[in-house]
């Protein structure tokens, strides 16, 4: 039998086993400013985490002007009109805790853990330099550079870095997601100061952001602290920005060939845009995903590395965002005159998966897989106070998760497949990334 003493409350609510018994530990709240205060207790560990997440991201950017968002999540670090650059880091690294950030397409997020004593210094801490944030001509410009260099690393000198930004604008050519993450060194050489302060009165506003603190703490006191620290933020009286979710529609390009200057394999990528799913699809998508292509059990990773041996890696990716979503195949072959058998191989998995159902050993090996992720995304405060956010941003409720876990229970093998047949209706966009010296 399952030992949950002392396991945190989602935990207990991933497994099944809701308690009858009000959740004390558990706060839910809007400010009158429009910013989003998500609160959990959990005394496992003496410490607290803290996540801010704003609802901006790589798609928001200006027209012409890739890798704003990007760039904040340097620049919120760089001081406030209170704090010299690093105090962050000084808050946290200082007492034996971290922090970093990340940007997507549509979010920023920025996340601490410290010692739970200090969670009050990191609250007033995320609210000044959300209100006070310095920006000026040396630290855009420090900032810029670093985030050029990161395209340089990443994307230019990494194998196959450049590959997922050409598959973006192949498939999303009539959509913001087509500009990517990082940023574009030239459209950010070309950016002024004053692009980039409009941009952070745009969407670094309360109303567009949500903080989740997880940890050992006091309900209470934690809220005290919150509107004590946050509630004086006012809210912009200008609209909030939002891009219109497109229509669904096929890439403009379906096929192409991009030739990498340090690429050592063929890279075979299917790309299929997905629309907006509904929780119960999305969660069926999942299935698919992983019976084609997580892990080496998956049919994909069977079909061309193990059995037929022409890829050194297969595999399959569900990127759901908060528009049109992205459903990948690749394969990394080894020998660019093995393509004509691996694209047979990938296209009769495609048709197979269609056609017929899934056994229920796959369909429970892939329930099993989905489960295990829910669990370890909720394991650590941390884990937890980020995924509290990100759903609270992107599906306007922080513990959307917990239903999750049940939609993957009640999938059938003819859900699956009819699943499968909508998901691959549409011709993919399929892009071969090719060594200099196997051009075809």
């Amino acid at each position: 039998m399952l030992d949950t003493t002392g396991a945190p409350h989602s935990v207990l609510q991933l497994s099944g086993m809701q308690s009858t018994t009000p959740d004390t530990t558990w706060s839910d709240r809007t400010l009158e400013n429009g910013l989003r205060v998500v609160i959990q207790a959990d005394a496992t560990s003496p410490t607290v985490a803290v996540t801010v997440g704003y609802h901006v991201g790589g798609k928001d950017d200006p027209q012409g002007r890739s890798g704003f968002a990007h760039l904040f999540e340097h620049l919120m670090f760089k001081g406030t009109e209170n704090t010299p650059a690093e105090t962050i880091d000084r808050l946290t690294e200082d007492v034996g805790g971290f922090n970093n950030a990340y940007t997507t397409a549509d979010l920023t997020m920025y996340y601490e853990v410290v010692p739970a004593n200090y969670l009050e210094v990191m609250l007033w801490a995320e609210a000044d330099r959300l209100a006070s944030l310095r920006v000026d001509e040396q630290n855009f410009a420090t900032e810029r550079e670093v985030v050029i260099g990161e395209y340089d690393q990443r994307i230019l000198a990494e194998p196959y870095g450049l590959l997922d930004e050409l598959v973006e604008r192949q498939v999303f050519s009539d959509h913001a997601y087509a500009n990517g993450v990082i940023g574009d060194p030239d459209s950010l050489r070309a950016a002024s100061l004053d692009d980039v302060l409009a941009f952070h009165r745009t969407y670094y506003r309360p109303d567009n952001a949500v903080l989740v603190v997880v940890g050992d703490l006091d309900v209470a006191q934690t809220n005290a602290w919150v509107d004590r620290y946050f509630q004086p933020i006012a809210r912009p009286t200008h609209v909030l920005p939002r891009i219109a979710v497109p229509e669904y529609r096929l890439p403009d390009m379906l096929r192409m060939t991009h030739v990498g200057q340090n690429v050592p394999l063929l890279a075979l990528n299917y790309a299929y845009r997905l629309p907006v799913f509904s929780d119960d699809e999305a969660a069926l998508v999942d299935i698919v995903e992983c019976v084609l292509g997580l892990g080496k059990s998956s049919r994909i990773f069977k079909a061309l590395v193990h059995d037929a041996q022409v890829a050194a890696q297969a595999f399959t990716d569900g990127d759901f965002r908060e528009h049109a979503g992205l459903f990948q195949i690749r394969a990394v072959l080894h020998d660019a005159a093995q393509l004509p058998q691996a694209e047979a191989l990938v296209q009769g998995e495609i048709e197979r998966i269609c056609s017929e159902n899934i056994t229920m050993a796959e369909l429970r090996r892939a329930q099993n897989q989905l489960a295990s992720l829910l669990v370890r995304r909720s394991e650590g405060a941390n884990d937890r106070s980020l995924a509290y956010a990100h759903d609270a941003l992107l599906r306007n409720d922080p513990r959307a998760a917990q239903a999750d876990a049940r939609r993957y229970r009640e999938a059938t093998v003819a859900d699956v497949r009819r699943m499968a047949e909508r998901l691959f209706a549409e011709p993919p966009a399929i892009l071969e990334y090719r060594p200099q010296n196997e051009e075809g």
